[in-house]
Parts: structure tokens; sequence; C-alpha cells
């Protein structure tokens, strides 16, 4: 009798959660309004910062290149990838509650995985793009032609959409049970399969491997890329030409090892060795402090840019 009570108690609990709590930062409870300023003033910085670039690379006929083009879809992306956190994050910073349902948990998830695998594709292509122009000049207007950079954008965007849905729907259709607290600012699959119950071996397994195939893979053919384009330039003669076609890619370059550097720890880290603190502090990194580096490297290294922001504020 006992036993069964059990059973039903046992089955009661794997069907009964229907939301989850997101802890956030709740272990430093008298810094909430602090850390809420900190993350909205950031926020905004990110939106408007990308904005302007968004704008700048539409109107400015200088700007009408396949690199400015790209740019153009990455700022676009960091908009979405960080709409798709910070805004939650800021609410449960606000209510102090962080409840969050199964349904927009897994919404939530898809989308910061969709936007985070196609920053890695676009990165790549980005890399591509300057690989061509420096190593291939005379074959780049042909090579990187308007079709061909349309094709190459919108791939990024939508390469990794099919994987993500599937991967999400597969955790998702888990049974949780025991608890529902999670212990991150927003619904990352690994915090999220530490609460399944089950065998989630095959679902580790496919993270391993979505994450070889959208980070280690990208970040392989931007080290070959880069590995070329140093090789090349490395051979001009003129002084002022080395230190040109190194500006152009030093931008890149920099979010390149900020970007891939956090997410590799993340995702291809081995279990026993993640610790959840760690784990929440390097997110933050690559989902919001990076994102309010990048606007800030890629105008302030690009006389273009620069140049182009003094004709629209002088306009203004």
């Amino acid at each position: 009798m006992r036993m069964e009570k059990q059973l039903k108690m046992e089955i009661s609990n794997m069907t009964s959660i229907m939301e989850f709590v997101l802890l956030g930062f709740s272990d430093i409870p008298n810094s909430q309004w602090i850390l809420f300023g900190i993350f909205l003033v950031i926020y905004l910085t990110i939106l408007m910062c990308n904005s302007i670039i968004i704008l700048i690379t539409s109107i400015d006929p200088v700007l009408q290149t396949p690199m400015y083009f790209f740019l153009n879809n990455f700022s676009l992306l960091e908009i979405c990838y960080v709409t798709a956190t910070v805004p939650r994050m800021l609410m449960d910073l606000l209510t102090q509650k962080g409840i969050i349902s199964l349904v927009a948990c897994a919404a939530q998830m898809c989308f910061v995985i969709t936007f985070g695998s196609s920053e890695c594709l676009l990165l790549t292509v980005m890399a591509y793009d300057r690989y061509v122009a420096i190593c291939n000049p005379l074959h780049y207007p042909l090579v990187m032609n308007h079709k061909i950079c349309v094709q190459l954008a919108i791939a990024s965007w939508v390469s990794g959409v099919p994987v993500v849905i599937g991967q999400t729907c597969q955790i998702f259709s888990l049974p949780f049970c025991g608890s529902n607290r999670i212990n991150h600012f927003f619904c990352d699959i690994p915090p999220v399969l530490k609460l399944a119950c089950g065998d989630i071996y095959l679902n580790e397994i496919e993270l391993y491997v979505a994450a070889v195939v959208f980070i280690m893979v990208p970040c392989l053919l931007i080290i070959v890329s880069y590995g070329k384009i140093i090789a090349n330039i490395l051979k001009i003669s003129s002084a002022s030409g080395r230190a040109k076609a190194f500006s152009t890619c030093s931008s890149h370059l920099i979010v390149v090892v900020l970007f891939y550097g956090t997410a590799t720890i993340t995702y291809l880290q081995p279990k026993p060795n993640q610790s959840e603190g760690t784990g929440k502090v390097i997110s933050l990194f690559y989902t919001v402090l990076i994102p309010t580096l990048n606007p800030i490297i890629y105008t302030l290294r690009n006389k273009d840019i620069m140049v182009a922001l003094r004709k629209l504020l002088s306009q203004l």
C-alpha cells in the first residue's frame, strides 16, 4: 500500500511541473535594483548602437559593400539575440519572481540557440568575405556579388532552425520531476537538462554534436581563413598596406575570439567540470557583455563607419 502511494506521488511529481522558476541573481538579493539599472542601460545601449550601425550601413552609399551588408545582418542578429534573454531577465529582477511556463521556457531556449548558431555561421561568412577580399581581390566583385551575399546571409539565419527546433522539442518531451528551480537567468540547455528525469545521455550527445557543428566547425573555418589572410598580408611589401589590411580584419577577429571562446566553454566543457555559478557568469559574457562590446569594436576600429557616423550627425 505504501509503495503504491509512493509510486503515485512520484508519477504526480513527474507530471505536475508545468512551470519553472529562474533563480537568476537571487543569490545576491540586495543588489536586484542595481543589477536592473545596469542591465537596462546595457540593453538600451545595445539596441541604440546596433540600430545606428544598421541605419548607417543601409543609407550611406560608401558602405554598400558585402562587408557592411554582413555587418548590417550581424547587428540585427545581435538585437534579436539579446532581446531573447535580457527583457525577461529585467522583468524577473523587477518582480523578483522568475516564474516561467514550460512553453515560454522552450520558446526562449529555441530563440536563444537559433540566434546564437546564426551568429556563429554569420561570423564564418564574414571571415570568408575578408579572405576573398584580401587573398583574391581581383575576383572579389564576382565571387561576392549581391545575390551570393543575400544567399549566404539567408543560409546563416535559417540553417540552424530545424536542428534547434528538433533539439528543443526532444528536451521538453522529457519528464521533469523534483525541483523546478533553474539556477540561471534564462532557459539554457545545460541547466534545464539537469532538472530532467530519466536517461538524458542521448540529449547530451545531441548537444555536443550540435555544438561541434555550429561552434567548432565554423571556428575551424574561421581559423583557416585568417591563417591564409595573415599569410597573404605578410607578403605585402608596403607597411601602410599591411596596416590597412590588418585594420579591416582585426575588429572581426576580436569579436570571433570573444564570442567563440565563451560559447565553447559553455557547450563543450565536460559535465563534471561545470559549475553553475561559473556557467552563469560565462553565459552573461556571451549573451550581454560581448554584444555590448561588438558595436564599439566595429565602430571605433573602422574609419568608414566613423566617417559615415559623423556625416549622419552633421545632417541631423
